[in-house]
């Protein structure tokens, strides 16, 4: 598809035309200067890129002395390219400009339903707008949050979609008013819609810059599962070495987190898995007590764990079927954190449930980190925790994005532990 035609040697400053009209500055063409090849001309690679149509590129090429190219590189590699016949430079800048054979792709929803309704699309991806950044992803988290918008539990601003709200890559591209990030940043990012893909725009301001010591996997892995953990843990109830908790789900992804971050603290907690892997796992994790809720009962055993007191605070991911369960685990004036609803949402329960001015609270990540300055500070803490090694970052499952079905499925049967990411 040959889309623009570049001015040639005798008229350099000639408009450079594409299927979408003229655009408002030339071309720049210069002579330049060569000892053993054909008169050359110097063309502004990164300029022309720059102003091309999206998902267009200059296609790499690599010749010798007498051919039609002596170098054309992409412009994130050179800043020019040397033509070694300037007859032909109008075909070499211009229709060697093709469109790109690889368009990006993502992963999108048409409609709401089960896993069979991630398509993995093309998709069109735009310069980035003011306050924006252009991403090429590196690595994309997997939460159960995705599993609740695909099913429409969740309900998404509009159709299609694509899923993902946490991931790691690179800096392509900045917009106009974005003076903290460049091109060629490591950045991470939670909570930010859109993150089953290879490419995308990203809002600045919810991007955090990845330390080098921490790998893209591991940040796409940890953004949202540890930031949580770390607003649970530090901000809905301050956790210290007088606490007992209770956190379901010890094993997952945000239940491993938790284990180790609440060791570190000095905490007491209880943590409940479905089954002896997992009750190893957690284990090793630093959690203190485990109980497997598929042959004991989780709320008996809390009271022997404890003798009777029960819990200061009880985290609860599971939702319908641990609920009052989890209020029956705390002692008077304990607090219920509901933070997920794997086994379907809470129903709607009458104040007078909460015996022994009980508290419940449903926090959400972005309530914590709604500011620039409460987002640093969360990744900040959570950077550390890593880089220290207290905090080990276990990603046990990836999958190439084009088979997030699958990761979806395997995650819903409970068959994963640890964190789940996908690779572009």
């Amino acid at each position: 598809m040959q889309w623009l035609e570049s001015s040639t040697q005798d008229s350099p400053s000639r408009g450079v035309e594409s299927a979408e009209g003229e655009f408002e500055q030339p071309l720049k063409a210069l002579k330049a200067p060569s000892s053993n090849i054909a008169p050359a001309i110097l063309i502004d690679i990164c300029e022309l890129s720059r102003r091309a149509p999206k998902n267009y590129y200059p296609e790499p090429l690599e010749g010798e002395h007498g051919g039609l190219v002596a170098t054309v590189r992409s412009p994130w590699d050179s800043s020019f390219a040397i033509l070694t016949d300037s007859r032909k430079a109008p075909t070499i800048a211009g229709r060697r400009y093709m469109r790109s054979s690889h368009m990006p792709r993502a992963i999108r929803i048409h409609q709401y339903g089960g896993p069979e309704v991630l398509q993995y699309d093309e998709v069109d991806i735009d310069e980035p707008g003011p306050g924006e950044v252009r991403l090429r992803q590196k690595a994309i988290g997997i939460n159960y949050i995705d599993t609740y918008q695909r099913t429409g539990l969740y309900k998404l601003p509009a159709l299609p979609a694509v899923l993902g709200l946490e991931g790691a890559g690179e800096v392509t591209d900045v917009g106009a008013n974005v003076t903290d990030l460049k091109v060629g940043d490591r950045v991470a990012y939670a909570s930010c819609p859109g993150g089953y893909a290879e490419e995308r725009l990203a809002p600045a301001n919810r991007l955090v810059k990845l330390p080098d010591a921490i790998a893209y996997e591991t940040g796409a892995a940890m953004m949202l599962q540890g930031m949580t953990v770390r607003y649970l843990l530090r901000e809905t109830y301050k956790v210290g070495p007088e606490t007992t908790l209770l956190f379901h789900a010890a094993a997952g992804g945000v239940g491993l987190m938790a284990s180790q971050w609440a060791k570190a603290l000095g905490a007491t907690m209880i943590g409940t898995v479905s089954s002896k892997e997992k009750a190893d796992l957690a284990l090793a994790s630093g959690c203190t007590h485990v109980i497997d809720y598929m042959s004991e009962d989780f709320v008996a055993r809390v009271k022997e764990i404890t003798d009777g007191k029960g819990c200061d605070v009880v985290y609860d991911s599971i939702g319908k079927d641990t609920f009052q369960g989890s209020l029956d685990c705390l002692k008077p004036k304990g607090l219920l954190v509901s933070f997920g609803n794997a086994s379907g949402p809470v129903p709607p329960f009458e104040l007078n449930m909460l015996k022994g001015s009980l508290f419940v609270t449903r926090p959400s990540l972005f309530a914590y980190t709604e500011t620039r300055e409460d987002l640093l500070t969360n990744a900040n803490d959570l950077f550390q925790m890593v880089t220290t090694g207290k905090l080990k970052i276990a990603v046990n499952h990836t999958y190439p994005l084009k088979y997030a079905a699958r990761a979806h499925q395997d995650l819903e049967a409970r068959k994963t532990t640890g964190s789940i990411i996908l690779t572009p």
